[in-house]
């Protein structure tokens, strides 16, 4: 490397034209630091940056501050994208501090650019804050699976009859729903590879066309829609824009990552044990999960078909509830009782975080008691929903019988096609006998009338999932306990086949963020209470909402 001590210009490592400051030193820190970047080499990148709480490094997914967030999320990332550089301009700001500006030739295409904050220490120069700027990728291969502009057109009403009511939003539809002239993958490489392409399209894709909607896509789901995590081994992960390095939720992860990063408007989605409200609740978004029954199955790639329900995620509640409106029968819609319950039991298995969280935002909002006596939301109560062990055991028994009897020939005739973490619950899946199933659904009768008796006609309160998202890098251990965890608060309502939504109301602080992780409050109201439950979100989300300034 060559370097003009006037500054007016050199020629840096691979071609790379530099005008900088007389500062070679500096220079010379900075080129180690790319080849470091480029070898992934994790210890020499985290000497590069500065220690302690204040320095920060941002990209298009956030703000991350303080080193160590800055070297959690490098180890979770697997590596920065391959790129040249192929110019850098230097400033020294003080004789301590300097910008540097490098424009970058990634191998993929396109240009970026990367602008960074160099600090002297006493260690030599060091990274004080950074900012990446990466070309972004025209289709994102963890978020879809098959893109158009549209895909599919929606429904274009008559000048008589006017616009549709979704005329103007976009679709994501989860790769379990038949789209006629295109095969389902189901997450799996090796099932949409004998898959042939569909003759017909689902009803609950059908309804969403005919209000007017456009299909954009078919996106990315977990391996048989086995999973609340939103990894996929074979597609990877698609990313979460409320989490940085965060996992998405799933298995309805590319089309809650679709809506959350603007690409769509609604996702269309399927929730067994919360498959839905999972990704609405880590991404911040609005998610119901509709009456067992309610929305037509036909067209559906099962996974337990006795929990399986269709439903929808938005970033709005009108967009959400145009949707519902679209899709359910009008005439078996019914209203829910005014108040709210509460099952304390059920909060001892959220992260502390959580429960904390919870308990301030129900505390703010019910002692306004700011609604009408006819609204809800007008009481709050606690109730017992019994032993809530029992209630995810009956739950895990049951899905597992019928997950198998829905895929385990398959499985068993496609050794390795699947996941480790999927292929394990599939293997435990296996070893459930049809006695133990029996008895599963023998006691199923008998809590499922326990739960309605308890809940009755009104609405219980709980938080969508038990944790904020965890970032891609947790190991198989703690996604299975916070799974494990989640589960016995979605179960309920599968078990009671009660219609459940996910409302972006808890906000938890996260160490090295500069913004709060959302965690959704979950609304489980009478069977076909659906619209009724939205509307009482909205009513929930406008008491917890800060007042105005003056």
């Amino acid at each position: 490397m060559t370097e003009n001590s006037t500054g007016d210009g050199g020629t840096g490592e691979n071609g790379a034209t530099v005008n900088s400051a007389p500062d070679p030193t500096l220079i010379a820190t900075f080129w180690e630091y790319e080849r470091a970047l480029m070898a992934n080499d994790l210890d020499a990148l985290d000497r590069f940056f500065a220690p302690g709480l204040s320095t920060m490094r941002g990209d298009a997914a956030g703000l991350l501050i303080g080193h160590g967030a800055i070297s959690d999320f490098r180890r979770g990332r697997g590596g920065s994208p391959e790129r040249v550089v192929l110019h850098v301009e230097l400033r020294m700001v003080t004789d301590a501090a300097a910008l540097v500006i490098a424009v970058t030739a990634p191998s993929a295409g396109g240009r970026g650019q990367q602008t960074q904050l160099w600090q002297r220490t006493n260690d030599g120069w060091r990274i004080a804050a950074a900012h990446v700027s990466q070309p972004a990728p025209a289709i994102d291969r963890s978020v879809w699976r098959a893109v158009g502009t549209p895909l599919v057109a929606g429904a274009r009403g008559s000048d008589d009859d006017g616009a549709g009511p979704l005329a103007g939003e976009t679709v994501a539809v989860k790769d379990l729903f038949e789209v006629a002239g295109f095969r389902r993958g189901g997450g799996v490489p090796a099932w949409f590879a004998e898959a042939e392409a569909s003759t017909v399209t689902a009803p609950a894709v059908i309804a969403l066309l005919e209000a007017g909607a456009d299909v954009i896509g078919i996106a990315q789901t977990d391996e048989f829609a086995y999973s609340i995590a939103g990894r996929n081994p074979h597609y990877g992960t698609p990313p979460n824009p409320a989490v940085i390095g965060g996992t998405p939720g799933g298995s309805s992860s590319g089309p809650a990552s679709a809506v959350a990063l603007g690409q769509a408007s609604i996702g269309l989605g399927t929730d067994t044990g919360g498959s839905i409200r999972v990704p609405a609740s880590y991404q911040g978004l609005w998610g119901l999960r509709t009456t067992h029954g309610s929305v037509s199955a036909n067209g559906l790639l099962p996974l337990a078909p006795g929990f399986d329900t269709v439903g929808w995620m938005t970033r709005t509640a009108p967009v959400l509830r145009r949707a519902a409106a679209a899709t359910l029968d009008a005439a078996l819609q019914r209203g829910v009782a005014p108040g709210f319950v509460i099952a304390p039991a059920l909060l001892a298995h959220v992260e502390p975080s959580v429960a904390s969280a919870f308990a301030t935002f129900t505390a703010a909002v019910f002692p306004q008691q700011s609604v009408g006596a006819d609204e809800p939301g007008a009481g709050v109560e606690n109730v017992d929903l019994g032993d809530i062990d029992e209630l995810f055991f009956t739950f895990r028994t049951i899905q597992s019988a019928e997950a198998w009897r829905e895929h385990g020939p398959w499985i068993l005739a496609h050794p390795g096609a699947l996941g480790d973490d999927i292929a394990g619950r599939f293997a435990a899946a296996s070893r459930i006998t049809s006695q133990q199933e029996q008895d599963a659904r023998v006691l199923l009768v008998v809590l499922r009338s326990r739960l309605e008796r308890v809940l009755g006609e009104r609405m219980l309160l709980l938080p969508s999932a038990s944790s904020v998202a965890l970032p891609i890098s947790a190991d198989a251990e703690l996604i299975e306990r916070t799974r494990q965890a989640t589960l016995r608060l979605t179960c309920i309502a599968g078990l009671t086949g009660r219609p459940a939504l996910s409302v972006p109301l808890l906000w938890i602080p996260q160490p090295g963020a500069a913004t709060d992780a959302p965690v959704g409050v979950c609304l489980i109201g009478p069977r076909f209470s659906d619209l009724a439950l939205i509307d009482a979100g909205e009513i929930l989300a406008r008491l917890a909402a800060p007042p105005a300034p003056a």
